[in-house]
């Protein structure tokens, strides 16, 4: 193989890492700020926690800043305003996959980060004209996040040498993970010191300065050392494909084309039924949907769980709120590494190693999760349990999460954009019935949420290791041709 040090490929891995984080450090600031917008015990009648945990002191002695606006939403409004997004992350999946296979992923991606950042800096408008106008705004913003994934698998479908798979991918959507471990601290921060506004002018900005810059040194060429930030950078180092790059070395331009030429298919038409029919497509539908329940249960209410029950406040929060989402980097990037070790090294088939890897990276965390909530309140034992669970979810970028690539490589943005499209209904139900049922915030109604969470992985992990594949279907290979030079 050619090296991976400098190579057009890593490349292309490190940038995606960085807009990927750029994308989830907008996401979720959210829930972070969602705890400091609404006033205190809007949802409860009586804070029946109060008896169950102790109040955790907090060891900062500064003055908290509360000149943020306050709304009186009750629980269940919040957990509309938390699945808002994901209404509009679900419309441009499948377009976003066809979309990409068609025109290319690169423009898709730059441009789906650009809109997210927009709608970012409009949230804190949006909440002042009322709780209709916020969601359309988080709705918007999950329009245009929603067809980022579908077109990053699209372009690795092009450059993802078969045996490097699990490695390239791990690293380019790891920043999603290391976005949030960033983001929720920091929006913590930012809510005790300055005001909740702050978060998404800060976060909006951070991406809108990156789009600014680009174009300013488009215009005037002579500032170009001022574009050196990463939208700039994507158009200027990132193509669609190795065959249209302008740098890319001979020999890795070679070996790419080499190690796809009879994984990839000529059709210019999809074939939308075999697609459908595919059994292997459907394990990866359910091992999707049932990872991405806890996942965005977690994501959405981690931030609540801890205040409410474990009782700790804003700022601690942040940080022990982004401890999971640290342990699940780690593991992302490493079980990459390791996954393509035991498929080039020591000979263990694809399809062995993407059910293990989603066998421990769903059961794993079913069980730690309802671990979690049995402890009472040990918050060391609790925050302990969830960060291993979270942490160990990070092998199922190397299972089920990359599987799309080994079974039908040329259509994979549009097998991520079905895959996905099913699983962000967790992300618009999960929350909203997370909220219902913990109406009085009571430790036994968390269990319950972590039960369900628990029970749906187990399910997932199960039926893909029954009927998942890791050879190149017959339908995405019709028509396969030796690539063009």
């Amino acid at each position: 193989s050619v090296p991976a040090c400098c190579s057009a490929r890593y490349n292309l891995a490190l940038l995606a890492f960085f807009g990927f984080f750029l994308l989830y450090a907008l996401r979720v600031n959210l829930s972070v700020a969602l705890v400091d917008m609404v006033e205190p015990n809007t949802s409860l009648v009586k804070n029946t926690t109060s008896n169950v945990c102790p109040e955790h002191s907090s060891t900062i002695n500064v003055p908290r800043n509360t000149t943020g606006e306050k709304y009186s939403w009750d629980a269940d409004t919040q957990g509309w305003i938390l699945g808002s997004f994901f209404y509009g992350y679900i419309i441009t999946q499948i377009p976003g996959g066809y979309l990409a296979s068609k025109i290319g992923g690169k423009l898709l991606l730059g441009f789906g980060i650009f809109g997210t950042s927009v709608f970012t800096l409009l949230t804190p408008l949006a909440a002042n004209l009322g709780v209709g106008y916020l969601i359309a705004v988080r709705a918007l913003e999950g329009l245009g996040e929603g067809v980022t994934f579908p077109a990053m698998h699209s372009m690795w479908s092009s450059w993802a040498p078969p045996l490097e798979r699990s490695k390239l991918l791990s690293i380019s959507y790891a920043g999603a993970q290391l976005g949030t471990v960033v983001s929720l601290p920091l929006s913590g921060l930012i809510c005790y010191y300055m005001n909740w506004t702050y978060v998404f002018y800060i976060f909006g900005n951070i991406i809108f300065m990156n789009i600014f810059f680009y174009l300013f040194t488009h215009l005037f060429p002579t500032t170009r050392a001022l574009g050196v930030l990463w939208f700039f950078f994507w158009m200027w180092l990132v193509s669609d494909t190795p065959e249209i790059h302008k740098s890319i070395s001979h020999a890795e331009k070679e070996y790419i084309l080499s190690s796809l030429k009879d994984q990839l298919s000529t059709q210019k038409s999809v074939p939308w039924r075999p697609i459908l029919e595919s059994l292997p497509l459907w394990a990866i539908v359910v091992a999707h949907f049932s990872y991405n329940w806890t996942f965005y249960t977690l994501l959405t209410l981690l931030p609540t769980y801890m205040k409410e029950i474990l009782r700790f406040d804003a700022q601690e929060n942040g940080f022990l709120s982004a401890l999971p989402y640290f342990g699940c980097w780690l593991c992302i990037i490493l079980s990459g590494q390791i996954a393509d070790h035991l498929r080039e090294k020591q000979n263990f088939s694809t399809v062995c190693v993407r059910k293990c890897f989603t066998l421990i990276g769903m059961i794993g965390p079913a069980v730690f999760l309802v671990a979690a909530g049995f402890i009472g309140c040990n918050y060391a034992l609790a925050v302990a349990f969830v960060t291993i669970s979270t942490t160990l979810g990070g092998f199922c970028t190397s299972g089920y999460s990359i599987n799309h690539l080994d079974i039908a490589p040329s259509y994979a943005g549009i097998l991520l954009g079905i895959t996905n499209s099913f699983a962000t209904i967790p992300g618009m139900v999960g929350p909203v019935i997370a909220k219902n049922l913990t109406h009085n915030n009571t430790v036994g109604e968390w269990q319950t949420v972590f039960y369900i969470a628990a029970s749906i992985n187990l399910f997932g992990a199960i039926f893909f290791a029954l009927f998942a594949s890791g050879e190149v279907q017959d339908w995405a290979v019709s028509g396969y041709h030796l690539h063009r030079n």
